[in-house]
């Protein structure tokens, strides 16, 4: 049987099939176990499939390209529109093909297994630092209870437990369960420290991220998510870019009249945070006379609050990342302040 396109809505272990003729009338919505989702699409002659772009549909599109299909990814945000009324399987399917019939719909490239393992590796690194100010938050929430308190700051975890460890207020009880915790702290401290060493290296060999890392507020973990994450074809533009991190504002435009609201926060959220952190960084270094205080930082700081300035800083970064993966240009320092 052949078809004009095969849509298909995944998950773990339940795979919903919509599959149309040349005339656009589905001939086959079903669900498929895992098994018989490998059995039917290698029966298949050649034909285009299309799902929804998200870790699992990279794996099964290396599959399904390796049986001779032609494979296609949607970000999910295009396909949302196209769901009609109640949201189920087989309705999200038919979304799938609606959204590809579309002749300007983009599309997200398959991702082969040693992209994607570097990718885990950064976020591995991101939830780990996550689980330790979780527990660093609740250190201090615990001991604040029995009246030890301390400065802010990861660092000065060891510091806090030292004073619960001699605090007379704190139950014995209380002082085991928090020492514990520490534990977990100091334990999460030697994994990190040991990835970042790994991340160190897979920088160091990688002309990317060594290139975008000569960009002031942009370091090894930032460059490298940005050489990871990134593909600078799949973007027309510096502004197509940073749209897609979602630095650029909304827009409430109608009747000829413009109106641009805060930024829209779409695309890769983790980029989009580590640019805006960097951009912090370099007005507080801008702040107290640094080198990367230019001309038009001055200027936006002396017109902007801080934070605002750092989303402008932020989508300039943006833009010169991609110009600089897109042409291999070193980076070109501005006239400084």
């Amino acid at each position: 049987m052949q078809f004009k396109r095969v849509s298909v809505d995944t998950s773990k272990s339940v795979f919903t099939v919509h599959a149309i003729d040349e005339s656009d009338v589905p001939i086959v919505q079903r669900d498929f176990s895992r098994a018989q989702f490998k059995v039917f699409f290698s029966k298949l002659k050649a034909t285009q499939v299309v799902m929804e772009a998200c870790g699992g549909a990279h794996y099964w599109g290396r599959v399904l390209a390796a049986m001779g299909h032609e494979v296609k990814l949607i970000p999910p945000q295009y396909v949302k529109p196209f769901v009609k009324r109640t949201k189920n399987d087989r309705n999200d399917a038919a979304a799938i093909s609606e959204a590809a019939s579309r002749p300007d719909m983009r599309y997200v490239p398959v991702k082969s297994a040693e992209i994607q393992a570097d990718g885990i590796e950064l976020t591995s690194r991101t939830m780990l630092v996550d689980q330790r100010t979780s527990l660093i938050n609740a250190l201090r929430g615990h001991a604040a209870e029995f009246g030890v308190v301390s400065a802010k700051g990861q660092h000065l975890a060891g510091k806090l437990l030292e004073l619960i460890a001699e605090s007379d207020e704190v139950p014995a009880a209380a002082k085991a369960a928090l020492a514990q915790i520490g534990e977990q702290i100091r334990y999460l401290d030697g994994q990190l420290k040991a990835m970042e060493r790994r991340l160190a290296q897979r920088h160091k060999a990688n002309a990317v991220s060594q290139l975008l890392s000569a960009i002031p507020g942009i370091g090894v973990i930032s460059s490298l998510t940005l050489a990871v994450h990134v593909d600078p074809k799949q973007f027309k533009s510096a502004r197509h870019f940073s749209a897609w991190l979602g630095l650029t504002p909304k827009q409430r435009s109608s009747g000829g009249k413009q109106r641009l609201g805060s930024i829209t926060k779409a695309g890769n959220q983790r980029i989009r945070t580590l640019l805006v952190v960097g951009a912090m960084t370099v007005i507080r270094h801008a702040a107290k006379g640094g080198k990367c205080g230019t001309l038009w930082l001055q200027s936006l700081l002396g017109r902007r609050p801080k934070k605002l300035a750092a989303v402008a800083l932020a989508n300039k970064m943006a833009r010169i990342a991609w110009a600089m993966m897109t042409t291999g240009e070193e980076y070109r320092h501005p006239a400084r302040a």
